[in-house]
């Protein structure tokens, strides 16, 4: 079985931390035999522009060709218009970049799956259509709770990625229910999921990692792993620290446009570490470093990097936003409210003086993931769906 995954963002060696969530399902297909080539098409600005403009400086070192852990995967660019969103990019265009990819490569896959409705999903609605090939649309958040509400054009191209996909998967219950809502298209939740397996207790202690990562051993940290953006909550969790004892230190490990203003805190100096991306295998050790996993995020899909974190039994501060709550069980009372200084500074204060996380709780939520949220069992699940969908 041929399946051709399209999607806005996968991993590279200069970009090891974007998309991993697919290179981790990917891979629990691969090992499943199902064979998966990935296109993920780059936008590109006119060469009178390209020099001034981040996004192009952010992708000129990705080649248009690589092999990663046995996978190929395309990166063709097309034309990207100044002033308009990636998400609002052309179909026609993106569409025209893939299947330019399919021809010259000679691919012939047997099933096309589409990663968020726009941009992605517009563009494989017309290469299925041009191929005569089923397609599956996976939902995973953005695309259903941001995007669709900007404008009336942005709704309209929802809409059509989901209505025309041949199967609508979505990651959490909360994102089935809007696109019902939004659509009125019956989907199934199937959670992308990570590769338990590889977070596990390493042999090392907190001390010894955090002498590796070049993290002060003498103070409580908190980590945040992700994109650093406004909407992440990065700045309340910055903030933070204001009501925080000096033994408390705030790491960020990440790339976003908010990094240099979060650089620009003098007053926190020994206190607020960046980190930078990371790849994904170090992810772990950060977070085993850490006292407290912190994602104050305004909106969210289904973040794999809180089920690693439990997956660690790492105390988890999160906002009920998006399938966060899904990810919590019947613990979902431990999460806190958004865009909220004080609620980050009291549940703080709960973790470290309170022992709000006890062992029994730490191991309901691991159990928990372990049930629902393992990329092998996952890929199973879908690795069925691909065959119904063929037959």
């Amino acid at each position: 079985m041929k399946v051709l995954w399209i999607t806005s963002a996968y991993p590279s060696d200069s970009q090891p931390g974007s998309g991993v969530f697919h290179e981790t399902q990917v891979q629990a297909l691969r090992s499943l035999g199902v064979d998966v080539t990935v296109i993920c098409p780059v936008p590109r600005s006119t060469a009178f522009i390209r020099p001034f403009r981040n996004v192009d400086k952010r992708y000129k070192d990705i080649p248009s060709k690589y092999q990663r852990k046995g996978v190929m995967v395309y990166r063709p660019y097309y034309l990207a218009l100044p002033g308009q969103l990636r998400w609002a990019q052309p179909d026609k265009r993106i569409a025209a970049a893939v299947l330019k990819t399919i021809e010259d490569h000679e691919l012939a896959p047997d099933l096309i799956h589409a990663h968020f409705a726009m941009p992605s999903g517009g563009a494989a609605r017309i290469v299925a259509a041009e191929k005569g090939l089923p397609w599956i649309l996976t939902l995973h958040g953005s695309d259903v709770n941001v995007y669709p509400h900007y404008s009336s054009s942005a709704k309209r191209a929802f809409l059509q990625s989901v209505k025309m996909a041949d199967s609508v998967l979505a990651v959490a219950g909360n994102l089935q229910r809007k696109t019902k809502e939004l659509a009125g298209r019956e989907s199934s939740v199937l959670p992308i999921g990570i590769d338990l397996s590889q977070f596990q207790q390493p042999d090392q202690s907190k001390q010894q990692m955090r002498r590796v990562l070049g993290l002060p051993v003498d103070k409580k940290i908190i980590t945040f792993i992700g994109r650093l953006t406004e909407a992440k909550g990065v700045f309340e969790l910055a903030q933070a620290l204001e009501f925080l004892s000096n033994d408390v230190a705030i790491v960020f490990v990440g790339d976003g446009p908010a990094k240099e203003k979060l650089s620009r805190n003098p007053e926190f100096k020994n206190r607020l570490f960046i980190a930078g991306q990371v790849d994904n295998a170090k992810v772990r050790d950060y977070l085993f470093a850490s006292d407290i996993f912190a994602l104050p995020s305004y909106t969210e899909g289904m973040p794999t990097v809180v089920i690693e974190a439990i997956a660690l039994k790492i105390p988890v501060i999160c906002t009920a936003v998006g399938g966060v709550p899904e990810l919590f069980g019947d613990h979902r009372d431990l999460l806190i409210e958004t865009k909220s200084v004080s609620s980050l500074v009291q549940r703080i204060h709960d973790i470290f003086n309170r022992n709000l996380y006890t062992p029994r709780i730490l191991q309901d939520l691991y159990e928990h993931i372990q049930k629902n949220y393992h990329a092998h069992t996952n890929a199973i699940q879908l690795k069925e769906i691909y065959i119904k969908q063929l037959n």
